[in-house]
């Protein structure tokens, strides 16, 4: 029954997109308007379907329904509520299921907030959403889906990936994750939307550069959890090791940052509007690119699923769009001439400019290292290995470099600079930054780019305070303004500035965590005995014994460890290995002890009860945490940028949309 129902609601969802897409390319292609209340419908009937589809699908595991084949895959009587309703997206078909779910959100999220716009604008910017949403719904209900049925059913199932049940992370981090490829669907369908009309004017841009940011936001989130539940779990003393899964979800995170500072560009001079849409373009074919890289097998990655019948078909997709966006980008993008021109290279546009292109010399390096590999072994047939080292070389300078820029950028005006205007502004933060590169290294740090990294650090946080800060001054001394007052109404009137300086901030905290925690990693191993002890950088470390135990979905061992701080404190740690049924091998629980200046982070490796002894890896981490701790800064920044401005920030009226593409139409006939 739920096995019906559940391909039934795939089929009416596939059935509503096609009609959709179809009308609303179509008839906005046409500049008709008499097809967009049934786009609208299209949209609801796809939502409802997705999402119905899915809740289905969670009955069926909540109610162990193993006639279900998906069910019968990761289901288990054992496993706790909580972790049955997440192994929704444990494995390849459930994750294909549950994206369906969420892109019928998106789409009928950006018809509602958008459904008083421009009928042609909407129809093409749906139609297109709801043509992805043909090709992922085709896949639910073919070459992914989970709701074949199994005969003879089984009376118990093996339960989801144990690395699921392992963390709470992994409860958030892929719902976070996908929230952010899946959004890029949306400003993808805006960017097509844009070039089949032949302008981009601001009626294409402002939910273009929302709904980017919203995607960006949660893409953001997904890969610092990402990181923190590698670091928590897998017991390696790490949370980025450039995996082929991890740079699937970085590519286009650049790319999208990219966008968003080149838009400012596009909105002030009039400028990069070819540039601007070809990078829109791009971060939503890197997110099917790593869904393809996820999901087809291709890499060895703990992050990976197995092995698919869904590779071919996401290849397809994937030249399809490649094809469509350069076909676009050629025929469309001479239409879309610039307003404006760079008066000066030490200008703002020309340093978000340089930005871009540090930008896509890191995506570009980090897409060559990732694909080389299979490029080599179908080429040659020679497996090699692109490591760590490679992509720490390429792309570590190009860090730094946007660190430098993301100071640089905010001091220049848009257009002339006045140099003596220009020097001032530049002399406080420059000392700063020379002062801390001079602290660190009188405090015994070595390393050149460490070092520059925290003098740039200052430098750039010196920056955007004083941005941040000088609003709120000017409101409180002439307005005889409340520190809060002019707090809220400087970040009022100047949101998406106000919101990117706060973004900033927590950028600057995460390289300067991931230097500090990179160059300056203390690490020891060892096998103790009981009573033995360990030394590392100040601290001791102490093996009291070992410890079982058994939970409704696993057991367990822990090691009992006492741990000296160099201050003197004790405290005690348990790293554990956790056994669960599905697995052959044990995963780890590594103890950590957190501080806001470093974390002292304990894994057991191995143990003997009849030796009595238990192996250890040891690390001190500095400023690790600082990572996970910049969440709230991109949040809050985020939020800042995007929040409506009281009942005007509505989208667009259609007289405003109207003189847009009307504006849009004479400039083609011009043309």
């Amino acid at each position: 029954m739920n096995g019906s129902l559940g391909y039934g609601l795939v089929l009416g969802g596939l059935a509503f997109a096609t009609f959709g897409a179809l009308v609303g390319l179509v008839t906005g292609l046409r500049r008709s308007e008499a097809g967009f209340p049934w786009v609208m419908r299209a949209v609801w009937g796809f939502a409802g379907c997705m999402i119905a589809a899915n809740l289905v699908m969670v009955y069926a595991l909540v109610s162990h329904d193993f006639s279900v084949k998906y069910v019968a895959q990761v289901g288990s009587r054992d496993t706790p509520l909580l972790y049955t309703v997440v192994s929704l997206w444990s494995a390849l078909e459930g994750s294909i299921l549950f994206w369906g779910f969420i892109m019928g959100a998106y789409v009928a999220a950006f018809a509602w907030l958008h459904r008083r716009e421009h009928a042609r604008y909407m129809s093409l910017a749906l139609g297109t959403m709801l043509a992805v949403g043909v090709f992922f719904t085709f896949l639910i209900a073919g070459p992914a889906n989970p709701w074949g049925a199994v005969s003879p059913v089984p009376p118990d199932g093996p339960g989801p990936n144990p690395l699921l049940q392992n963390h709470i992370l992994m409860v958030i981090h892929p719902p976070f994750l996908y929230l952010g490829y899946v959004g890029m669907t949306v400003p993808f369908g805006v960017a097509v939307a844009g070039l089949l009309r032949g302008e981009i004017g601001e009626a294409w841009m402002a939910p273009l550069r929302r709904w980017t940011l919203v995607a960006w936001l949660f893409l953001s989130i997904g890969i610092i959890l990402g990181a923190w539940w590698a670091y928590a779990v897998l017991g390696w003393g790490g949370y980025w090791a450039w995996d082929p899964v991890e740079n699937a979800s970085f590519l286009p995170w650049l790319t999208a940052t990219a966008f968003m500072h080149s838009t400012m560009v596009q909105e002030r001079k009039r400028m990069l509007k070819l540039w601007t849409l070809s990078l829109a373009l791009a971060s939503f074919v890197l997110t099917i690119l790593g869904t393809f890289m996820t999901r087809s097998g291709i890499f060895n990655s703990v992050h990976s699923f197995t092995q698919s019948d869904i590779g071919p078909t996401f290849l397809v997709f994937l030249g399809v769009l490649l094809v469509l966006c350069i076909g676009l980008l050629a025929v469309r993008g001479p239409l879309l001439v610039p307003e404006g021109r760079m008066s000066s290279l030490v200008s703002r546009e020309a340093s978000i400019l340089v930005n871009n292109l540090v930008f896509v010399a890191i995506t570009f390096t980090v897409l060559l290292g990732t694909l080389y590999p299979l490029v080599s072994e179908a080429v040659r047939g020679v497996r090699v290995s692109v490591g760590e080292p490679y992509f720490n070389k390429m792309a570590v300078p190009g860090g730094i470099a946007v660190l430098f820029l993301m100071g640089v950028g905010p001091v220049l005006p848009w257009g002339t600079p006045d140099k003596a205007t220009l020097r001032r502004q530049f002399i406080i933060p420059a000392v700063v930054g020379l002062i801390v590169t001079a602290v660190c290294f009188a405090v015994g740090l070595r390393g050149v780019y460490p070092l520059l990294t925290f003098g740039l650090a200052g430098f750039v946080t010196v920056i955007t305070v004083r941005e941040l800060v000088a609003p709120v001054r000017v409101r409180m001394s002439e307005r005889k303004e409340g520190l809060f007052t002019a707090l809220v109404t400087s970040a009022t009137k100047a949101q998406r500035r106000f919101g990117g300086y706060v973004v900033h901030l927590g950028i600057v905290l995460i390289i300067v965590a991931v230097a500090a925690s990179s160059a300056y990693v203390k690490h020891t191993s060892g096998t103790l005995k009981k009573g033995q002890t360990m030394q590392l950088d100040g601290y001791q470390l102490k093996y009291l014994g070992l410890m079982s135990g058994e939970e409704p979905h696993r057991t367990f061992v822990a090691a009992r460890v006492e741990v000296t701080t160099p201050g003197g404190k004790v405290t005690e740690m348990k790293p554990r290995l956790n056994y669960y049924e599905r697995s052959t091998d044990p995963i780890g629980t590594p103890a950590v002890r957190e501080t806001a200046g470093e974390d002292f982070y304990v894994s057991l490796m191995a143990f003997s009860e009849q030796a009595g002894n238990a192996s250890f890896n040891v690390w001190v981490f500095p400023l690790v945490g600082w990572i996970w701790w910049s969440i709230p800064l991109l949040v809050l920044g985020t939020l800042i940028a995007i929040w409506p401005r009281r009942k005007a920030a509505v989208a667009l009226s259609s007289a405003e949309v109207g003189a847009s593409l009307a504006g849009g139409d004479a400039e083609r006939g011009a043309a």
